[in-house]
């Protein structure tokens, strides 16, 4: 099966310059690009680089600063140019480093949701000190109801099992271990993961269990998600450079750092939200995966590997197949 990848090549705070860069690394992978933007800025990114890549034309984008719901109106806009292939088959994921709000919408206002889905959510990965821990809603709907979660949870196991995982678990962010604990949404949703999950949940979790990997799944709230992305990320970089800093602060730790490089550059790897390149939205008709505005052109080129190693492991099929098998 050919997988053809549609790059909203304008989107994000340095596009088209590191989504054009990001979609060349991804082709020398492999990968099958397909650029969709203003054509003539696109050729001279591409003429810059000495590559060469198929390009959409499509004359409007969507910038940081408008409201999402502005992507209605505009149809030749490279997100919606690029949803309306998806929708008729012309590609098999769309990948977006631009408006997150804009993205979704158009996804929503082009593709629809899937069958059992009341709100898609953003699924956020975390390196946990067992692999990977998959969080949702990454910031999607920051009010959500037990249902949701409960959706939430079929689709990140069945993201995490398209991702390689064996029999991962959810877990219900709280503040506590215990069933009686946490606030009203926690306290309804339990029994409802209980019930649809059986010993596919495993209970409550807390904050630190996140990078413990305590849970291959955490489902939340998207506004409580979202913070706990934003509160990882941040505390990543200040401990990263503390750590530059302190290896730096002397002949001898400059010394030891030359020693130890090797290892630190693992550790880099593994906090960088760059590896992980960006976030899908699960709960749509189609493989739609969003990165950040400030994303840089290897995030582009690994969004792009993931897409692809996703849709290859039959990741919507999945998501289908998971919410029709819930107990609710």
């Amino acid at each position: 099966m050919s997988i053809r990848i549609a790059l909203d090549a304008m989107g994000g705070d340095r596009a088209p310059g590191v989504t054009v860069q990001g979609a060349f690394l991804a082709a020398k992978e492999g990968v099958e690009v397909l650029l969709v933007g203003e054509e003539a800025r696109l050729r001279a990114e591409l003429a810059r680089l000495g590559a060469s890549l198929p390009i959409h034309h499509a004359p409007d984008w969507i910038p940081m600063e408008e409201h999402a719901t502005e992507v209605r109106k505009r149809r030749e806009s490279s997100i919606m140019v690029a949803m309306d292939l998806l929708k008729r088959g012309e590609v098999q994921a769309v990948v977006s480093m631009g408006h997150t709000g804009a993205t979704m919408a158009a996804a929503l206002f082009t593709l629809g949701r899937v069958k059992g889905v009341e709100r898609p959510a953003l699924l956020v990965e975390f390196p946990s000190q067992r692999g990977r821990t998959f969080l949702l809603d990454g910031g999607a709907n920051a009010d959500c109801r037990p249902s949701f979660l409960v959706q939430f949870a079929a689709m990140g196991l069945a993201y995490a099992e398209a991702s390689g995982l064996k029999d991962p678990k959810v877990g219900l962010l709280s503040i506590g271990e215990e069933e009686g604990k946490g606030n009203a949404l926690v306290l309804e949703t339990y029994p409802l993961l209980k019930d649809a999950l059986g010993e596919r949940f495993f209970g409550n979790v807390e904050g630190r269990d996140v990078f413990l990997g305590t849970a291959e799944v955490v489902v939340t709230d998207g506004f409580t998600g979202n913070v706990v992305l934003k509160l990882a990320e941040g505390e990543a970089k200040v401990l990263l450079g503390w750590i530059k800093e302190a290896l730096t602060s002397s002949p001898l730790a400059r010394l030891g750092a030359l020693l130890a490089r090797g290892a630190l550059r693992k550790v880099k790897e593994k906090v960088d939200p760059s590896q992980y390149g960006a976030m899908p939205l699960l709960g749509v008709e189609g493989a739609v995966f969003i990165g950040h505005g400030s994303a840089d052109a290897l995030a582009v080129k690994n969004a792009l590997l993931r897409a692809r190693s996703l849709v290859a492991a039959g990741l919507l099929d999945r998501v289908r197949a998971g919410l029709s098998a819930l107990h609710v």
